[in-house]
């Protein structure tokens, strides 16, 4: 038998003196609230209402068990809001500084209809993997080579200039007589990574081009600002150049991308959220 279920249907129907109003005060149909204080009374051994009158007018016992019946309903309920709010407890998730602040927030929209409530924290490549290492974070994206990954994300090239047809490769940024200032190709944190950065950076030496037109930058802002401002260009995603108004082309002398792989030892996110990640990270192909 349900107990605390009986204990309800026997509380609601007596502070309103009817099976019928106390079952709908219950959100329970009339046969449920009858069979249910039946048994409750088979339970303790005696009757609870007097069903000689039209009223559900209490018993004697009746009247002498119902206080006890509504504190233990009150804490039944105390119980199941606890719950409720245990279950829906922030979870800190470190992300990328590159997720877009509305994307995050429909990620997190999408959680909760799974009963998850992420805090998000953004974070560099590095610091993301300290900090589940540190087991400060349970849930993180990753870094990792893109045949690693659960997500990849092509990387180019993006400036303020018109987009002409085609790659941009990394030679045509050698100086020439023609030329007075030396372009460069800006790494943002987000590709401090050795899968990419290390593989760009000897695309550019092969190609004769300085150590400084090729770096990587302080920060994302920083870059942009650079990029804002001059000829030079920024190593991003198609995302990226839409969302900073630059416009974007693939490298011509290798393929880059990012790489992601999530911690998330529920597995709930992983399983239920995978698009809203994709989102997020800018992957080709995400809605």
């Amino acid at each position: 038998m349900d107990l605390i279920g009986a204990y309800r249907a026997f509380a609601h129907v007596a502070e309103r003196g009817s099976f019928t109003l106390g079952a709908a005060a219950a959100g329970i149909p009339q046969s449920v609230a009858s069979r249910r204080v039946a048994a409750l009374e088979e339970h303790l051994g005696g009757r609870l209402f007097d069903r000689s009158t039209r009223r559900a007018a209490l018993t004697p016992f009746g009247r002498d068990l119902l206080p006890s019946a509504k504190r233990l309903v009150r804490l039944a309920e105390s119980v199941e809001h606890e719950a409720r709010r245990a279950k829906r407890r922030p979870v800190r998730m470190a992300v990328p500084d590159t997720c877009a602040t509305l994307d995050l927030a429909w990620l997190d929209a999408d959680a909760r209809a799974h009963d998850v409530v992420i805090d998000f924290h953004r974070a560099p490549p590095a610091e993301r993997a300290d900090l589940v290492r540190a087991r400060e974070v349970p849930m993180a994206l990753l870094a990792v080579p893109p045949d690693e990954g659960d997500w990849a994300v092509p990387l180019g090239v993006a400036g303020v200039a018109p987009a002409r047809p085609g790659a941009v490769h990394l030679e045509s940024l050698r100086m020439d007589r023609t030329t007075t200032t030396r372009r460069r190709v800006l790494i943002q944190p987000e590709d401090d990574v050795p899968h990419v950065r290390d593989r760009l950076q000897q695309v550019r030496d092969a190609v004769g081009l300085r150590p400084s037109q090729v770096a990587v930058a302080d920060s994302l802002v920083a870059a942009v600002a650079e990029v804002l401002g001059s000829t030079d260009l920024l190593l991003c995603s198609r995302a990226q150049a839409r969302e900073f108004g630059l416009h974007w082309r693939p490298l011509g002398e290798l393929r880059l991308a990012r790489g992601y792989d999530l911690v998330d030892p529920t597995g709930t996110v992983h399983t239920h959220l995978s698009d809203a990640i994709a989102r997020c990270l800018g992957a080709e192909g995400a809605q």
